[in-house]
């Protein structure tokens, strides 16, 4: 298990080196020089001038890719020309917003999903998978923005039962912070009033981040459970008269839960990555719309950042995924 630890934290490695260079590469081949909309439209060439050597933009671009490599090392991202505050900070403060719209997606995913692919594994070819089926192809088929933008239109403005955009009304303050995430902190701080009213808030945005992933995880679940249900094992249990709830449940649930997990950790990824629409046509205060925001007025460097956390974010949670994997089936550690 070791070897196979050090062997994935090893490719984990040269994986993140790639990624810093991609991203820095990337966003210094824009067009646009970033300098000359942060001095503005009235700006003198000095002016212009000042704000470039400031940011380190009149270097040459090893000596900007050496100098960046080194900050990161030290943990340090930049500074964002828009908003002046160093990357970092503004990270941490929009991040635990999208962790706590990605988790609650995930959640419905996981709940919804794992069971919808169980039971259409069971009934296969009856009318409730046939309709398990549509429903997954179309989560995967719908583009989110557009999802997100009809159920925004029917549930917030025709129907009213929801709030349509942010993360708390302006009358209510937020809880104190304690983890970022407003509905784990009023748990946190016995807010009841102030819980519901964020859950309201997020309960829209996260079910759009969760149709694809409930979508995936439903595919590969059911395709599992039928695979499972047809093998010899399941066929000698319920042979010597176990019970069909404790074989389905237990005994091959269990085995086809190892490829719907691999599946769950690469759509956490996604969900990070997809969050830039969702927020954008929601104004939820995560790093996508920060991201979003960033691109228009060309600030790289908070774009570069948002683009790492997640990127890295993405290569943790495989590699815990397939840590997990690892322990549970340990013919994988030597594939």
């Amino acid at each position: 298990m070791l070897t196979y630890l050090l062997r994935r934290l090893g490719l984990l490695g040269i994986m993140l080196a790639g990624l810093v260079l991609i991203t820095f590469l990337v966003s210094n081949v824009a067009p646009s020089d970033p300098a000359a909309l942060a001095a503005g439209p009235d700006a003198t060439r000095d002016m212009i001038a000042t704000i470039r050597h400031e940011y380190g933009l009149d270097q040459p671009l090893p000596q900007q890719f050496l100098r960046y490599a080194v900050d990161l090392a030290r943990l340090r991202l930049g500074r964002s020309i828009q908003t002046g505050d160093e990357v970092s900070d503004d990270l941490a403060r929009y991040f635990p917003a999208t962790l706590e719209l990605v988790l609650l997606s995930m959640a419905i995913s996981i709940v919804v999903g794992v069971p919808l692919g169980m039971l259409a594994a069971v009934r296969r070819n009856r009318p409730f998978d046939h309709i398990v089926r549509v429903l997954a192809v179309s989560g995967v088929a719908l583009p989110a923005f557009w999802a997100a933008l009809l159920l925004q239109l029917l549930f917030c403005v025709r129907l009213g039962w929801l709030p349509t955009s942010g993360q708390l009304s302006v009358a209510t303050p937020p809880p104190p912070p304690v983890t970022g995430m407003v509905m784990v902190d009023a748990l946190l701080l016995g807010q009841g009033a102030v819980f519901v009213e964020a859950w309201q808030y997020a309960m829209l945005p996260a079910f759009v981040l969760a149709l694809p992933s409930l979508a995936a995880i439903v595919r590969v679940n059911r395709a599992e459970m039928i695979e499972v249900l047809a093998s010899d094992y399941v066929t000698a249990a319920r042979a010597h008269g176990i019970s069909t709830v404790r074989v389905i449940g237990w005994l091959a649930l269990k085995n086809a839960m190892l490829p719907t997990l691999a599946m769950i950790g690469l759509r956490f990824g996604w969900t990070l990555g997809s969050t830039v629409l969702v927020e954008t046509v929601f104004d939820w205060p995560g790093i996508g719309l920060y991201a979003v925001n960033s691109a228009i007025a060309s600030d790289f460097k908070p774009v570069m950042g948002v683009t790492l956390l997640i990127g890295s974010t993405f290569m943790l949670t495989n590699l815990l995924i397939d840590l997990a994997y690892g322990w549970l089936d340990p013919r994988t550690r030597t594939a």
